[in-house]
């Protein structure tokens, strides 16, 4: 696609790929939230679950930052998974490329 296109665009682009190998995913699901046992109203949305078993959020963005980490650590444990794929769509002129960042429950991040 080239870079300079919105996170969404990325995003079905992600997920046309996803198709197109056959990897099992679920695209933007809804993840329900609650408070002392009570649900919320609002929920969660990332990017993709694949395999139910790996959270992948995109960010088109320079470089990672701290609020990214977090949000994805909070998709981890609204949906009690284990692995999350991070993934920096770094803007290089011609072409973005991808810097993944896994991220475990626990916090951790490997690069």
């Amino acid at each position: 696609m080239g870079s300079g296109f919105l996170e969404a665009v990325y995003q079905e682009c992600l997920g046309l790929e996803f198709a197109a190998r056959e990897i099992p995913f679920r695209a933007m699901p809804r993840l329900q939230l609650s408070y002392n046992g009570v649900p919320l109203v609002q929920t969660y949305s990332p990017d993709f679950i694949c395999f139910d078993r790996v959270i992948v959020e995109l960010k088109a963005a320079r470089e990672i930052a701290p609020e990214h980490r977090a949000q994805i650590l909070n998709y981890l444990r609204a949906t009690k998974l284990q692995v999350g794929l991070l993934e920096l769509l770094a803007h290089s002129l011609p072409l973005p490329r991808l810097r993944p960042v896994r991220v475990l429950s626990r916090g951790f991040a490997v690069q």
